[in-house]
This record gives C-alpha cells, structure tokens and sequence, in this order.
C-alpha cells in the first residue's frame, strides 16, 4: 500500500506527484491490471512459452 504523509507547507500538488511516484515504483497499477481477470495456469504457460519464443527467435 502506498502510503505518503504531507509534509509541513506542502502543496497538494506536490503531495499528489510524491504519491503518483510512489504508486508507479511500487507497481501498484501494474498488479491491478495483471489480476484483473483470472488467466488459468495453463493459459499462463502457454503465454510464456510464446513470449520465450519471440524472445529467443531475435
């Protein structure tokens, strides 16, 4: 969780921009878009399997 404390004489603005960092270098919005749909095990495998392919294929 992303958590950030207002400093004394802060903006909002500036509060807003710490907070918007900090999400990004914890990848919060990376995690919420991978787990927003259930993908099964075997769908995961055969996702990676291909991007190994692509990969290797350069």
């Amino acid at each position: 969780m992303a958590n950030v404390k207002l400093s004394t004489g802060e903006s909002f603005e500036s509060l807003l921009r710490r907070f918007n960092r900090r999400v990004q270098e914890d990848r919060i919005l990376a995690e919420v878009r991978r787990r927003r749909f259930y993908v099964k095990p075997s769908e995961q495998r055969k996702k990676k399997e291909a991007a190994k392919r692509r990969k290797s294929s350069r």
